[in-house]
């Protein structure tokens, strides 16, 4: 793999969040949440149970779940909240979940791992120094023609997103990073930023889909999948 090029952004900015701040909201509100972003399982190629697949970001198992039931049993689920692994661990005991102590540290050799599917996390990491080292980390983990499938959001035109961008900007520094009601703070991302910050691999496939938030809005993402050096989907 390639090393990811050399970024000249701002990184961590005045007043935003570290992941390690936001984890209070993903330890407390974050784990009564229900999630239902799809998974197109044919951009991970056909199922085995030989390959090792990482969740990362699992929240309650619904995805890592999803894809041991397609055949993927060699899945496993990470996250950085301890309460949204316990729930996991409630709702699917059969399955292997992890909370990960030093995010985004991953107890993983490397070039261990065969795919990595990061759903809806990006947007939970709001500061550009942190979204660099996760997808680092799991640049290092993914084994040489490993996929990484990303599905996240890109920025969104309707009227209650563009006033929550504008009312925190100035806050956060951020165009596109915004306050849920209810105590969340996340970001919607441009697609240059996406594809400058998954700079190190090699974009195979790109789409735009309909979703519902996890507060039940209306919103799009954008999936990417590389594969050969990793895939984005």
């Amino acid at each position: 793999m390639t090393a990811a090029p050399a970024d000249t952004g701002s990184g961590t900015l005045t007043g935003m969040p570290t992941s390690q701040q936001n984890q209070s909201y993903w330890n407390t509100t974050g784990v009564t949440k229900t999630y239902s972003h799809p998974i197109d399982l044919a951009w991970l190629g056909e199922p085995s149970d030989r390959a090792r697949i990482l969740d990362y970001g699992c929240g309650y198992g619904r995805v890592t779940a999803l894809l041991h039931d397609a055949g993927w049993t060699g899945v496993e689920g990470v996250d950085v909240a301890a309460g949204s692994v316990d729930r996991a661990r409630r709702e699917h005991p059969e399955l292997t979940f992890r909370v990960i102590e030093h995010p985004p540290a991953l107890p993983y050799a490397d070039s261990s791992v065969d795919a990595v599917v990061l759903f809806a996390v990006l947007t939970c990491v709001p500061a550009d120094d942190d979204q660099r080292r996760l997808v680092g980390e799991l640049h290092r983990v993914l084994r040489s023609g490993g996929v990484l499938y990303v599905s996240d959001y890109p920025l969104q035109g309707d009227r209650r997103n563009l006033d929550r961008y504008q009312a925190f900007a100035v806050r956060y520094g951020r165009h596109g990073v915004f306050e849920t009601g209810d105590g969340a703070v996340c970001r919607h991302h441009t697609r240059e930023w996406l594809l400058d910050l998954l700079g190190a691999f090699e974009v195979s496939a790109t789409r735009e889909i309909a979703v519902t938030t996890m507060n039940g809005n209306p919103a799009t993402e954008e999936p990417r999948c590389r594969p050969g050096d990793g895939c984005l989907r």
